[in-house]
């Protein structure tokens, strides 16, 4: 794993978001794009950023209200037509144009583990929290991404073994695993 790596919009992004769940003292971590480009090394220019955090219904409310005064944009119409889906749609806005911030409660026991078990890395001067790499797999495995999932499982540090564990007791069995 690399430090991250990202243009300097959507490193404002991150750090905007990183500081609103830190006041918030909300355990979360960083998923898709921004985990994607530490695991892989790629920067980070462009996409959603994507962010799993343990909260309850009211820190849900709490942060949509934090957010609107931190230099996000939120839109109420938005907010409620994701109520269901257990997601807090948020644009970072800066003089260079907007980011999307997706803020995902972890609503099950998987999420819980990954952000418990979760690793750290940097950007800039600020640690973030991102899955582990075998975490990282299975949910770019649900996207479809099979040719990131392919560079993770190549990692002298993956557990190709745990994963398969994982994705068998979630109902996916071992055929998806790769390696």
């Amino acid at each position: 794993m690399h430090p991250i790596r990202a243009n300097a919009r959507y490193a404002r992004a991150i750090h905007a978001i990183a500081e609103l769940l830190g006041k918030l003292k909300m355990d979360s971590m960083f998923v898709g794009g921004v985990a994607r480009a530490a695991w892989l090394d790629v920067e980070l220019g462009s996409g959603a950023v994507d962010v799993l955090a343990v909260m309850t219904p009211q820190q849900k409310n709490q942060l949509a209200m934090m957010a609107a005064n931190r230099g996000f944009r939120v839109e109420r119409d938005e907010l409620d037509a994701a109520e269901e889906l257990d997601l807090i749609p948020l644009n970072w806005s800066d003089p260079d144009g907007e980011v999307r911030v997706h803020v995902l409660v972890a609503s099950n026991a998987l999420y819980g583990r990954m952000i418990s078990v979760g690793v750290a890395t940097e950007l800039d001067d600020r640690t973030v929290k991102i899955p582990r790499a075998e975490d990282l797999a299975l949910l770019l495995l649900m996207a479809e991404d099979q040719e990131a999932v392919q560079y993770l499982t190549s990692l002298p540090e993956f557990d190709l073994q745990a994963f398969r564990d994982r994705l068998a007791s979630i109902g996916l069995g071992g055929e998806a695993a790769g390696g």
